[in-house]
């Protein structure tokens, strides 16, 4: 998987815990969902096939994976 992630921007996912504990995702893709570290902006980027994600989003919404 590859994206141009050259003028992409970012936002703090709303499941993000607080204290620093962020990640950030961006929009605008069709086929991937590009995820990374708040801390580190100019760190590694994690591309994750759009259904993937879809599914992973929907789990930690329906409390899937429980709550702290």
């Amino acid at each position: 998987m590859d994206a141009d992630l050259t003028d992409t921007g970012w936002r703090k996912s709303s499941y993000s815990g607080s204290g620093g504990t962020c990640v950030e995702v961006a929009n605008g893709f069709t086929d991937v969902q590009p995820v990374r570290d708040s801390k580190d902006p100019h760190g590694p980027v994690l591309l994750f096939p759009s259904a993937a994600w879809q599914a992973f989003v929907t789990a930690v919404r329906t409390g899937e994976f429980g709550t702290n």
